[in-house]
């Protein structure tokens, strides 16, 4: 009897992957990016939200290998004197809580939602869809901005501050449920005729449990390609909603509020509060992007140009 580890190895997953240069170096650069903002309280050169680190007349300096630049700050400072270095590897750590947290409220009420629509069908299935068919007819980014205001009128500005993670983070996955839904709703339809449910109804199972633990499980192969995809729409999500006043303050560090912050001194010269940033962001999206072509690749056979 072979181990799932030897199952592992001689699967058509890992010989895929090991095929493929792309899905390869995204995986390497997304470990890293993991590991940065993992890691990022040990290894960062200075702690960006403690006041006693930061000296504003430190202010933006340039990168050390600039005319002004010094070792100190290798990739210099930003407006408030904040090590540039030390605020991306907690702007990355910020925003990838976040992405993840959304996630994973996305795919719980999507998943809910969309196995519910599937297997009751009728009336259950008409008014939950038409409830995402509602908001799908709204660009997610609108709903997440609307939410936001209200969250800051509600909360106040300052509590909004104060809890800007967490808020966030129900903001977003608020905001994009329905993609989950209508993919798990499409699979369950699939599946919940099939023998071996079928087989499951003869033998008196609850539907409950036909639904979690028999339709459910053969059913998430589309949300892991999802999920991917959807980390990476919700960190530009919370980059957006930063970028424009509604997401996570100057004070605190993501790669959004990073941004913005920069953006005022850009065309003043100093440009590395925003560029930096910037391209950590881009490469992130970029390489989580791509993995999730490839994983899509290689769970949906159909799809696979090989």
């Amino acid at each position: 009897m072979k181990t799932k580890l030897e199952k592992f190895k001689e699967s058509y997953f890992l010989y895929s992957f090991k095929r493929d240069k792309v899905a390869i170096f995204s995986f390497v650069v997304l470990v890293i990016f993991l590991g940065l903002a993992l890691t990022a309280p040990w290894i960062a050169p200075m702690d960006p939200y403690d006041a006693e680190n930061i000296d504003i007349m430190n202010s933006e300096m340039p990168p050390a290998w600039m005319e002004e630049g010094t070792s100190e700050f290798l990739l210099g400072t930003d407006n408030q004197g904040r090590d540039m270095l030390s605020t991306m590897l907690y702007g990355l750590r910020t925003s990838i809580i976040i992405g993840l947290g959304a996630v994973a409220l996305q795919g719980f009420i999507g998943v809910i939602v969309g196995l519910l629509a599937g297997y009751m069908g009728g009336k259950t299935d008409a008014i939950l869809m038409r409830l995402a068919d509602i908001q799908f007819s709204f660009p997610y980014l609108m709903v997440a901005i609307f939410m936001s205001a209200i969250f800051q009128v509600v909360f106040g500005l300052g509590s909004f501050e104060r809890l800007a993670v967490p808020l966030l983070t129900i903001i977003i996955g608020l905001s994009n449920w329905p993609m989950f839904a209508r993919t798990i709703r499409a699979s369950v339809m699939g599946e919940k005729n099939k023998e071996y449910v079928e087989a499951a109804r003869v033998i008196g199972l609850p539907k409950w449990t036909i639904m979690f633990r028999h339709i459910l499980p053969n059913s998430l192969t589309s949300v892991m390609v999802i999920s991917t995809i959807q980390v990476a729409n919700a960190v530009m999500s919370e980059a957006a909603l930063s970028f424009l006043g509604l997401g996570m303050p100057v004070t605190k560090p993501s790669l959004g509020s990073l941004i913005r912050a920069g953006q005022e001194f850009f065309f003043s010269g100093s440009w590395w509060i925003t560029v930096f940033p910037g391209i950590w962001l881009v490469v992130f999206v970029l390489v989580i992007n791509l993995l999730g072509d490839w994983l899509r690749d290689v769970l949906n056979p159909k799809l696979y140009k090989g």
